[in-house]
């Protein structure tokens, strides 16, 4: 038994040091493939994220229009001018609400449709594509259609208020509704990505474990909350992930539309960042919003998948 005993023993030790002796000229062989392609990766990074990050940091402590070398060293001033701008209160404002109507309106009519479009029946591929297709036209392209949309002059929203006989409400010109116009614009954009998302989970799903649930007596609603939800879970978590990194980030689509107006009331912190810091040469005060920009996204993207996202 003894004899055995040290024959069964020994022959793990030996398999892993034959495993030790196989994966090093693995390893190896990967070095010079390291080599050739991490440092222009490396490279392009620091030259098109790190630096741009460093100088948007030192810019942030100078009153500077952007040419020639920036002298006037305020410190902390551009970001006191900043938390005391009424348009920037108001571009955080509507970051959260964007925030807020893309988590708890987009995803649930997302994960909808998802559900009427995850099983496959006649004409269901037809329907993906239409709702995916604003998501593949052009931020710029969209904003500028929904333009002429709510256009109270010739758009689409005047010709409906002319056949009914009512007056045309000009939406992009009233402070109170440009904001709801622009959220009605951004769930339509948007949604089909995390449709698709939804999908691709959907169909990951295994039919066993619906099929047990369904022999089990279980209602539709039953099998949505306590199996379909609970296995979406790292879907819905990745969408909520992408949907608030996108919000924060929100540009392409509202200059078009509204340019931030009217009276600063669209604005954004992309916006308010290109209103100020580009168009008006207020490049220090821009470069603030850009700092504050970063922290805030890469605050939240830490926090939620350290918290959130820790599991998947």
């Amino acid at each position: 038994m003894t004899d055995a005993t040290a024959t069964m023993t020994a022959v793990p030790a030996t398999a892993s040091r034959k495993n030790v002796r196989y994966k090093s000229p693995t390893v190896r062989g990967r070095l010079p493939v390291l080599i050739l392609f991490l440092p222009p990766a490396l490279l392009l990074f620091t030259v098109f994220v790190i630096l741009p990050m460093g100088e948007a940091a030192w810019y942030s402590l100078y009153r500077w229009n952007g040419y020639g070398t920036p002298t006037q060293f305020v410190g902390l001033r551009n970001f006191e001018v900043l938390f005391n701008n009424a348009a920037f209160s108001r571009a955080l404002i509507n970051n959260g609400i964007i925030i807020l109507v893309s988590v708890l309106l987009q995803i649930p009519l997302a994960l909808w449709l998802a559900m009427m479009l995850a099983h496959r029946i006649a004409g269901v591929v037809a329907f993906r594509l239409i709702f995916f297709l604003p998501y593949v036209l052009a931020d710029v392209a969209a904003g500028l259609i929904w333009r002429f949309v709510y256009d109270g002059d010739y758009g689409l929203v005047a010709a409906i208020a002319g056949f009914f006989g009512v007056a045309t409400p000009y939406v992009l010109a009233d402070r109170s509704l440009a904001i709801y116009a622009v959220l009605a614009v951004i769930i339509w954009k948007y949604f089909g990505f995390h449709m698709m998302l939804f999908i691709a989970g959907l169909q990951a799903v295994d039919r066993s474990v619906l099929e047990a649930a369904e022999i089990d007596g279980a209602t539709g609603w039953q099998k949505f909350r306590y199996v379909t939800l609970p296995l979406l879970g790292s879907t819905v978590r990745l969408s909520i992930f992408f949907a608030v990194i996108g919000s924060l980030q929100l540009f392409d689509l509202v200059m078009p539309l509204t340019g931030g107006g009217p009276s600063n009331s669209t604005q954004t912190m992309v916006t308010f960042l290109y209103t100020y810091g580009v168009t008006r040469m207020q490049v220090g005060l821009g470069s603030a919003v850009g700092v504050v920009l970063f922290v805030i996204c890469v605050t939240l993207a830490f926090g939620y998948k350290r918290i959130f996202m820790r599991h998947d």
